[in-house]
């Protein structure tokens, strides 16, 4: 693995080196973790009104 710091010695002014190595290193029971229900739902919501919208232009097409 590459040294953590620049060829003169100095640490990264910006930190990103250390920022980086630190959100590899998180471990996942620190970070929120995302409901997955949300996209599921979206999409039976999106199903519904798609069926909907065709068996209403069905409907007046066939009228």
């Amino acid at each position: 693995m590459a040294n953590s710091q620049n060829p003169q010695g100095t640490p990264d002014p910006a930190g990103s080196t250390q920022m980086f190595r630190a959100f590899v290193d998180d471990p996942q029971g620190s970070r929120p973790q995302q409901t997955s229900s949300g996209p599921k739902l979206g999409l039976i919501i999106g199903v519904v009104a798609a069926v909907v919208i065709v068996a209403a232009v069905a409907w007046l097409a066939l009228r």
